[in-house]
């Protein structure tokens, strides 16, 4: 499966803001958004006004790396979210915060997604009593995931749970910390996701 695999880093860098994809880390002044407030490369100090397009093509990249998927999957997901009832911006970051390995992410059981999606991939979760390794599975209302009993003493799991409570856990989920637990009780809305995100620009590049 196709997967980035260069500095994250840059990648926040070049979408001017913070994407959380290092964990614990991008909340500490080691951040390298925190070091180089200003884009990669020979020029990225040269202050460029972005067009339309540029804006829109930004705003997609920056949701892409955000949630950690490539090209052809958010296309999928988006083309998803306009056949469904309701916004399609809104419908399309439903779908994505629903993901597996978000859900993980979001719950506390990991420090990054892109932790959370090889614990994933190593299968240490349960959705339903039943084992899953698909980071990309959608979890449904109602729907439990859970860490495998195998994986219960898992030492990351605990150290995630201690150092994520600052973060605070969505009000679509709930958490049974002890029983290391979470359940969608509801679909998220839009006042969930606090992070800077225009969706319209991505569904205005996408209807092009």
């Amino acid at each position: 499966m196709a997967r980035y695999t260069g500095a994250v880093c840059k990648l926040c860098r070049r979408e001017g803001t913070k994407l959380y994809l290092k964990g614990e880390r991008c909340y500490k002044d080691k951040c390298g958004i925190e070091k180089k407030a200003y884009p990669p490369g020979q020029h990225g100090q040269l202050r460029k006004k972005l067009s339309d397009y540029g804006m829109q093509l930004r705003e997609k990249q920056k949701v892409k790396r955000f949630y950690g998927i490539l090209e052809a999957q958010f296309r999928l997901y988006f083309e998803k979210a306009a056949r469904m009832q309701g916004i399609t911006g809104e419908n399309l970051l439903s779908l994505l915060e629903r993901r597996l390995d978000n859900v993980v992410y979001r719950a506390g059981f990991a420090g990054s997604r892109k932790e959370a999606r090889q614990m994933v991939r190593h299968a240490h979760f349960l959705v339903n009593g039943r084992k899953v390794n698909i980071p990309s599975f959608i979890v449904k209302v109602g729907e439990v995931v859970e860490v495998r009993e195998k994986s219960g003493d898992h030492g990351r799991v605990k150290e995630c749970l201690e150092t994520a409570e600052g973060r605070g856990v969505p009000e679509w989920l709930t958490l049974d910390k002890d029983g290391k637990k979470t359940q969608v009780v509801r679909l998220p809305e839009r006042t969930d996701i606090n992070y800077e995100i225009h969706e319209h620009l991505i569904v205005e590049l996408y209807s092009k």
